[in-house]
């Protein structure tokens, strides 16, 4: 009966000492001018260090997208010019965030969750709140605004990066030449798609980071602690970011 009673109230106590941390970062954005140089760090952390691995499996992306789709096309009846039609809306709704969501949640989220974490299990959280610091609002407030600041912009660069790799394949490919990959992708553009993708990247960010924030800032049980942390900030980043990108899809598209 503990087992089970433990598997049904555990969510709801994580779900709310995650509302309560989130309560207490936000009353904290007062005080973030102390905190901004931590700011610029996370940053160059989050966003500009990722920046060549998201790049690279963008452009891989959106090359195998335009392989698999010139594949398809097996009958002459179809222009070619649909595989821009296809790769385009492909990067730019879906793929150019999931994809550097994914990055994220391994690379940055597992980060995070160790850094916080092993300052839990070493005591060092315990000093900065005995020398009279917000710990919160100094190490967890510059995280979470930097990845809702810097996804975005790593969402852009995937999705720019990965159409370009699929036009690049495609034309030196043999697949559609260039012209008409770009006469395909424009003429099924749609101008709420860059704006949808926008809004999915500022929730990624969030949801990333505010995760792996709360993983590690909860740890305990020492090392052991920190590396159960890290894997459950990876693996719950990346499903509640699907979940996230499924609520989104169904309620604005």
């Amino acid at each position: 009966m503990a087992v089970i009673h433990n598997s049904l109230t555990g969510p709801v106590q994580a779900l709310g000492r995650y509302s309560l941390l989130m309560f207490h970062a936000f009353g904290a954005l007062p005080e973030f001018s102390r905190y901004r140089k931590n700011l610029w760090e996370q940053m160059v952390h989050i966003g500009i260090e990722s920046l060549p691995i998201v790049m690279m499996a963008a452009a891989f992306s959106g090359a195998v997208t335009t392989v698999q789709t010139a594949y398809q096309l097996v009958t002459p009846l179809i222009p070619k010019s649909i595989i821009g039609s296809i790769v385009a809306p492909s990067m730019i709704l879906e793929l150019g965030a999931v994809v550097t969501g994914f990055i994220l949640a391994g690379r940055v989220g597992a980060r995070i969750a160790a850094e916080l974490g092993t300052m839990r299990v070493t005591e060092q959280i315990d000093a900065l709140e005995a020398m009279g610091l917000n710990s919160i609002g100094y190490l967890i407030v510059p995280r979470v605004i930097a990845g809702v600041v810097m996804f975005p912009v790593l969402y852009v660069a995937a999705s720019s990066v990965g159409i370009a790799g699929g036009m690049l394949v495609g034309h030196f490919g043999g697949f559609v030449p260039m012209g008409e990959f770009v006469d395909g992708a424009r003429e099924f553009f749609q101008p709420f798609d860059p704006i949808f993708g926008l809004i999915k990247s500022f929730v990624f960010g969030f949801t990333i980071t505010s995760i792996s924030c709360f993983k590690g800032y909860y740890t305990s049980g020492g090392a052991e602690g920190v590396g159960r942390s890290t894997t459950e900030a990876a693996v719950a980043s990346c499903v509640f970011l699907l979940l996230a990108d499924l609520i989104l899809a169904a309620t604005l598209l």
